[in-house]
């Protein structure tokens, strides 16, 4: 009789252990889902910070490319004009006619 009665009490043991067991896979299973789901939404909230990030980059530097090219111009334009003032000192003429030749 303790025999039986001690089998009777391993056996609900047992099934206890496997309640709780399935609980704690269950609740790990959302816990993972869980995870998932807040990597993604950091993951696209990140996604939307870079593209945000590359749009300003993009900007500067077209901005920056602009000023650039504008500074070229008018170097080249200052050039232009120191060209003419040196011919024309050099063929002893105005610098009109030096940037007319």
């Amino acid at each position: 009789m303790r025999k039986i009665i001690l089998a009777a009490a391993i056996a609900g043991g047992a099934l206890s252990l496997a309640a709780c067991s399935e609980g704690t896979e269950e609740n790990a299973e959302a816990t993972v889902d869980s995870m998932a789901a807040d990597t993604e939404a950091n993951a696209d909230a990140m996604g939307a910070e870079l593209n945000e990030a590359g749009e300003a980059v993009e900007g500067a530097a077209a901005e920056a490319g602009s000023e650039v090219a504008e500074g070229v111009d008018a170097a080249g334009e200052a050039t232009d004009e120191m060209g003419d003032t040196v011919e024309a000192d050099i063929q002893d003429e105005t610098v009109a006619e030096a940037d007319a030749d």
